[in-house]
Formats: structure tokens, sequence, C-alpha cells
């Protein structure tokens, strides 16, 4: 395939190196909307990067009280590790400091049933066992819940979590002209791919690239090629009309909806004013196995 151009801006002919990663998909509720937010940036956090650890984490949107087993309103969080056994370490840690500790929370598996490939437990885990013995396991809300006392009434945490292989790290960068037009197209595609079911969609500054080239003891490092500040530098992928580049990372349960996710994000991207091009990274397969190609997200078929 050839370079395209996507609302008159030049979209890249290469592809984002995807990589499989282990899935849980999590309901947090609350009393209220304040406190399920509250809960849930607090249970995703330091989720943004899949470099280090703990476990990539990101809020996948908000639901309202019609659509939670208890009624009240929620925020989704999908969490991913490459490894399910360090997946459910992490899911069981990220409830005891987030959902745990605010006022009213509940806790409930989200992941569609026709997508779940197994499941995994939170028995034996610090959830299981921050009751002290006054827990129990019980039926409640049409689910197989913890129910473990707490100062303001029941806490209840879903006993076990669907879990399937995801495709994370469907990516592209925004090269625009000004920090302001950068951000308000990456902004602009946030919304816009937030709007797809079952996707996440982060922005992200710092653009890693897999390794190093100096400090070689590092997994991951600033993507030099792609950052205005270092021109003129020998290799740079950048020209001086480029002073911002912002990466967008779409993931999700499938390709499919990864592929939808870059696609709508791309449009958005490029209707945004001083944006220049569209890129992707790569890194010869030391990120993972999968490849999406730009272009062909318009190809027929």
């Amino acid at each position: 395939m050839a370079e395209i151009e996507v609302n008159g801006v030049p979209v890249q002919d290469d592809y984002s190196e995807t990589f499989a990663a282990q899935m849980v998909r999590v309901l947090v509720t609350s009393v209220n909307a304040k406190w399920a937010r509250e809960a849930a940036w607090e249970t995703k956090g330091l989720g943004r990067s899949a470099t280090a650890p703990p476990c990539e984490a990101t809020v996948e949107r908000e639901v309202g009280s019609e659509e939670t087993p208890d009624g009240r309103p929620g925020f989704i969080i999908q969490m991913m590790d490459r490894k399910a056994e360090s997946l459910q370490k992490c899911l069981a840690l990220r409830l005891r400091k987030g959902a745990v500790p605010n006022p009213k929370t509940n806790v409930f598996d989200a992941l569609p049933s026709e997508l779940a490939e197994d499941r995994i437990s939170l028995d034996d885990s610090v959830i299981a066992k921050f009751g002290d013995g006054f827990e129990e396991v019980r039926q409640e809300f049409g689910r197989e819940v913890y129910r473990i006392p707490r100062m303001d009434g029941w806490l209840h945490i879903e006993r076990s979590y669907g879990i399937r292989e995801a495709v994370t790290g469907g990516m592209f960068l925004i090269l625009a002209k000004t920090d302001e037009e950068a951000l308000a197209a990456a902004e602009e595609t946030l919304e816009r791919v937030g709007e797809i079911p079952l996707v996440v969609v982060k922005c992200a500054a710092s653009g890693s690239k897999v390794g190093a080239n100096t400090h070689t003891d590092m997994v991951a490092t600033i993507n030099d090629k792609y950052c205005p500040t270092l021109l003129p530098l020998e290799g740079s992928h950048l020209w001086p009309e480029v002073g911002c580049v912002y990466e967008i990372i779409v993931s999700g349960p499938t390709e499919e909806v990864v592929r939808e996710g870059m696609k709508v994000g791309i449009e958005a991207a490029t209707g945004c004013e001083g944006v220049l091009a569209i890129h992707t990274a790569n890194y010869g397969g030391k990120l993972g196995k999968g490849k999406i190609s730009l272009p062909s997200l318009w190809a027929e078929g």
C-alpha cells in the first residue's frame, strides 16, 4: 500500500506494532457518580503505561445506574497484562488500593460472557482476606460476591472475572504545527474514540520506544525520532514545521474493535486545524507480533 490522505492530511504507509495481553473488564460502582469516579481513578492509578508494573489500566467509560447490577452509577476499567497470573495479582491489588477504601463502592465483572475465554478468581487474595474472617461468599445482585463488612455498610466484590486475550498497542502519532493544535486534536480524538464500545484510548506525550541507545538497562525510553525539541537530529522523522507530537494508543478485546478505534481516531485528528501528518511506529517485533497497517484501515473488505 502507499501513503494515503485522510481529510487532506498525509497518513504514513507503515504499521503499528501491537501485542497480545490478557484482559479483564471491571465495573466499579458507588452511591453517586462523584464517588464512583474517585474509586475508579484510584483503581486505575499509574495505569497509563504498559512498560512498568503495576499492570496497564484504563477507564473505558462511565455507565448509568440502569446498566449496573446494583442499580448505581459506575465506571468500567480495562486492565491488561501479558500474563494471566500477574494480571490476577494486579487486579486484587488495584481493587484493594482503589475501590475498597472509597465510600459505598461495589465491584463487578464487566466482560461480556461471550468474550470471556477463561476466568480468574479473587480467592486467597488480599480481597478475600480483607474481611478478617467476617467476609462471606454470597449470591447478591445476581452475582457470586464477597460480602465484606465495612464501616459504612457492606462492600460487595464479585468473586471471579472473565479474562481473554486482547489486542493492545494500536498506535498512531499526531504531528501538528503547535502545542495547542496538537493537544486540541488529541482531545478530539479521545472523545470520538471513547464513544466506541469496548475500546480504550489514551494519549501519551512520552512516546516511548522499545529499549535504549544509551542507558541499555532500560526497557523503554523516549522516542527521540519524534521529539521536536531534538531537531536537527540525525535520523529524525520530523521536519521544522512540526512543533508537537502526541501518541494515541488504542486497545480492546479484539483486533476488529482496535482497528475501528484507530480509524475513527485518525479521522477525528485529521479533521482538526494544524495537523500536518499521521505517523506510527514499530520496533522490529520487539514490542509485539501484531501488525496494523494505517492505510489498511480504509481498505475495502
